[in-house]
């Protein structure tokens, strides 16, 4: 089951994203739910099987975007790094970065 302190255990700043959701833990916590079952993980991981780094960036954008307002940090931080190769259409070890990025996920909600 998913807690403040199963995400503050995590590295979620938690304070953060409550004080985004009006101190409402039962809405900051259904949101960061609904953050990890996004359909743009699906898309993320579709896109880089077809090398389609266009769909990529879009998809990991996102997930960046949701994981900085609800304060998710360890997310953040891989979805933006991944987010920043992507926009220049370098050359990475995207694989490792979606494992990395999808270990992460999975961390939270196995909690």
């Amino acid at each position: 089951m998913l807690t403040v302190e199963a995400l503050r255990a995590f590295g979620a700043d938690i304070e953060d994203g409550l004080m985004r959701c009006m101190n409402n833990e039962s809405m900051y916590l259904r949101l960061v739910d609904m953050a990890l079952h996004d359909a743009n993980f699906d898309r993320l991981v579709s896109a880089l099987k077809a090398e389609d780094k266009k769909t990529a960036f879009e998809a990991v954008h996102a997930i960046k975007g949701v994981t900085a307002n609800l304060s998710l940090t360890p997310l953040y931080e891989t979805a933006s790094e991944m987010t920043e190769l992507l926009r220049t259409g370098a050359d990475a070890d995207y694989e490792g970065l979606l494992e990395r990025l999808l270990q992460c996920r999975d961390k939270v909600l196995n909690r």
